[in-house]
């Protein structure tokens, strides 16, 4: 078996989230069980931080292992879903898991796989444990698909917990609530497990209280530990002056994401790694600086405020829910506020998007396009739906083509926003 033909075989025979959406869903974690019993239990046999959350938690996961790896920790990194490459979303020291590895262990579990017919993310993350247990690696960053207490990824025993925020977003999987959310979020907290709460809500916080304390798991609130004073982009870098509240004392964080909304996601990091310091991975000041500012270096992430264009400014990001979108607009306005702005949108159809459409502004201007595959909302129907909300403008069917047509119309002073989906990004020819 090739690896294309591997692939090929884990994208079509196997359901799949982002190619059929919740029929992929499976509300139980007994596959992941199965599959991992059926293999060692490899997630036994490596320690690891869990990360879930509405945003930020990519991103979060990416900072942690880009410390983690430079402090000299072999470290692995499970992410999803990818942009590009499958490999994205298993790596060891910002290295994608070897093609090799791949094609044996989809081979290897054929068998099992016709026995219980997994998810294509339930065999990705038994692929993933397996391969971080075969190369014994020192920690994993371990990033939830979806939701966190049915989530497959919650077999694990972390050593550190992490929930970034709460925001509505797979309401048709999760909860058409907040609090419904949250708890679904809470479920990756475990007995006696440290787990640290990136931001918090007056709705959410009781209830991972409430959590915490019935498993007696201390809680941190990143928000109480640390202040964010202030921060200001230069040159490509993002500089933050963040005051340790417990000994009153601030300091300035480089940073390679220029993504304003980073600044939550770092002081979350900042705290998750006081923490983990008292658990036998500290990371001295010189490695914990030299990591944040060379993230995308040491990991790969990509498509978090990704500027890859000038004259006009071209801005490529993931942000794909309210509250994304909701924090793209205020740095749009915060630094691009004389520009004329240009929005390349594209969604998947089983998203509520009349919520995220009413945020744009009407004085914009709008490309409408759709990735290729079965989840996507199609462009004609996005473009439908934005002209009852007042957003008008063309439709496309490929976003190249959509970003070509954003760019000859865009003034040299103009910003083209990317953004809506993953697959969008997945689809743009580099």
């Amino acid at each position: 078996m090739t690896y294309e033909a591997c692939l090929d075989y884990l994208y079509n025979r196997l359901p799949m989230f982002s190619r059929i959406g919740a029929a992929a869903y499976k509300k139980d974690i007994h596959n992941t069980i199965a599959l991992c019993e059926a293999l060692g239990n490899p997630q036994q046999q490596f320690k690891s931080i869990h990360i879930a959350g509405t945003n930020g938690k990519g991103s979060t996961s990416h900072m942690l292992a880009a410390m983690l790896q430079q402090q000299g920790y072999t470290t692995g990194l499970y992410t999803s879903p990818h942009i590009k490459d499958f490999g994205e979303r298993i790596k060891i020291d910002g290295i994608m898991i070897d093609k090799n590895f791949v094609i044996d262990f989809t081979q290897k579990t054929k068998d099992i796989c016709q026995a219980i017919e997994p998810s294509f993310f339930e065999l990705t993350v038994a692929m993933a444990f397996c391969y971080f247990a075969g190369k014994k690696v020192d920690i994993a960053v371990i990033e939830t698909g979806l939701g966190g207490r049915l989530d497959s990824t919650n077999i694990i025993t972390p050593i550190l917990s992490i929930i970034t925020n709460v925001g509505l977003d797979h309401m048709n999987l999760l909860g058409d609530t907040v609090e419904k959310i949250a708890v679904e979020k809470a479920g990756i907290i475990k007995a006696e497990i440290p787990v640290v709460i990136g931001e918090s809500k007056d709705k959410t916080r009781s209830l991972f209280e409430e959590k915490a304390k019935a498993l007696q798991a201390p809680i941190y609130w990143a928000e109480e530990l640390y202040t964010i004073i202030n921060a200001q982009i230069k040159c490509d870098h993002q500089y933050i002056d963040i005051t340790d509240n417990t000994h009153q004392h601030t300091e300035t964080f480089e940073l390679d994401l220029t993504g304003q909304y980073q600044i939550k996601n770092l002081r979350t990091v900042i705290a998750a790694e006081k923490i983990l310091h008292t658990l036998g991975f500290p990371i001295d000041e010189q490695h914990e600086k030299y990591a944040l500012s060379h993230v995308r270096a040491l990991t790969g992430l990509r498509g978090r405020w990704d500027v890859t264009g000038h004259a006009p400014t071209i801005i490529h990001d993931v942000a794909h829910n309210k509250d994304g979108i909701t924090q793209v607009l205020q740095q749009l306005q915060s630094t691009y506020a004389q520009s004329h702005w240009h929005f390349v949108l594209g969604f998947v159809n089983d998203k509520d998007i009349t919520d995220i459409l009413k945020l744009l502004p009407a004085n914009a201007s709008y490309y409408f396009t759709n990735a290729h595959i079965a989840r996507a909302l199609p462009h004609e129907r996005l473009s439908a739906i934005a002209a009852t909300l007042g957003l008008k403008g063309k439709s496309y069917d490929d976003v190249n083509e959509a970003i070509a047509a954003a760019k000859l119309n865009a003034q040299p002073e103009d910003v083209v926003m990317v953004c809506g989906s993953f697959f969008i990004l997945a689809e743009i020819k580099d």
